[in-house]
């Protein structure tokens, strides 16, 4: 590892290793993100996508790497650049697909789109700025009482590193020591606002007060899953955490911003080229001898192939019928009202 920045801690993760069958898991899924997401912005284009739509392409490294860290009991809630959390959590990109447009096999029956997307454990991206922190910090408070050896994890951006609502979730996250890993994902722009020119104080992993920190390279998976590892286990044993993972968006901070009017394309260019976490974790892999050049590449072809499929298959997936219109409103069903349901007409 570089060395970790550390903030009221007196060590961080130490050491790493991963084998194959790891390797083989990191890199096809960060493939099959990195195809998903490019193929949602050729759909979007197609005009088969309505409304908003935020890429995680560049960021691969923070999802897969927090996945690899979890144990069956954690739970993850996130902002609404969501759709690579949900991959990881086991939703098929033809599930991804056909939320992006509208269809009911969808990872929210087509009504959540691209900013709610939920599974089992993953409490879903929030389309309210920071909103998901209260959230999370509540599943904490859940784990806690409740005794399950769980954590809960929360991510959320450096745009949203200054609100208010942030703050009120540590101070109670703190007060009762609760099994708490807040993660943010710096990419570096609040959509258009560089994080000097909005936050004055910009070592975001240090604003927890007495909650420790870590500032964590985001574009190196190995770097991300030991954190997330250590985070966990300081979790359980004292308490909340804050992680700073650096990454970097490679799309506009959604698919109608062309990213240009606040970072010059040299910017872009040279963090693709230099350090684009696929290929890092490629090159890592490939030197430690661990996979070949085929063997990936192998991989990535197969990967591509699968998503495109699905794609397709979602493509032609029905639309929602008009009675799930009232459905997941609330726990239970919403009863007839003078004998006609919500989607009938009056």
């Amino acid at each position: 590892f570089q060395k970790y920045d550390l903030y009221r801690l007196d060590k961080g993760p130490e050491k790493s290793t991963l084998n194959k069958k790891d390797a083989i898991y990191a890199l096809k899924t960060m493939h099959y993100i990195r195809r998903m997401e490019n193929k949602s912005a050729e759909l979007y284009r197609e005009r088969l996508i309505n409304g908003f739509l935020h890429l995680y392409i560049g960021q691969e490294a923070v999802a897969v790497g927090l996945r690899m860290s979890l144990a069956d009991q954690d739970t993850v809630a996130a902002s609404y650049r969501c759709h690579a959390l949900a991959v990881v959590f086991d939703v098929s990109s033809r599930a991804v697909f056909a939320e992006l447009m509208g269809r009911k096999t969808g990872a929210a029956k087509g009504k959540g789109g691209s900013m709610h997307m939920y599974a089992p454990r993953f409490y879903g991206g929030e389309g309210i700025v920071g909103g998901q922190v209260p959230i999370g910090t509540g599943m904490a408070l859940a784990h806690k009482y409740n005794g399950t050896g769980g954590v809960a994890f929360t991510l959320y951006g450096d745009g949203a590193a200054s609100q208010g609502q942030i703050y009120e979730a540590w101070n109670m996250a703190k007060l009762w020591n609760l099994p708490a890993v807040y993660i943010c994902e710096n990419n570096k722009y609040g959509m258009g606002t560089a994080v000097h020119r909005h936050s004055a104080n910009t070592r975001l992993y240090t604003r927890g007060d007495l909650i420790p920190g870590i500032r964590v390279d985001g574009m190196k998976l190995m770097d991300v899953r030991e954190a997330v590892r250590f985070s966990r286990e300081y979790a359980l044993r004292n308490g909340p955490i804050v992680l700073e993972m650096m990454t970097y968006r490679f799309y506009g901070h959604s698919i109608s911003d062309p990213g240009l009017s606040y970072r010059s394309r040299e910017e872009i260019k040279t963090m693709q080229t230099e350090q684009d976490p696929i290929m890092l974790l490629t090159k890592l892999v490939i030197e430690k001898g661990l996979m070949t050049e085929k063997e990936i590449e192998d991989i990535r072809t197969s990967t591509y192939k699968e998503v495109d499929e699905q794609a397709e298959q979602a493509k032609a997936d029905a639309w929602p019928e008009m009675s799930e219109l009232a459905t997941d409103v609330y726990a239970k069903p919403l009863e007839k009202v003078r004998g006609k349901s919500p989607w009938e007409l009056l």
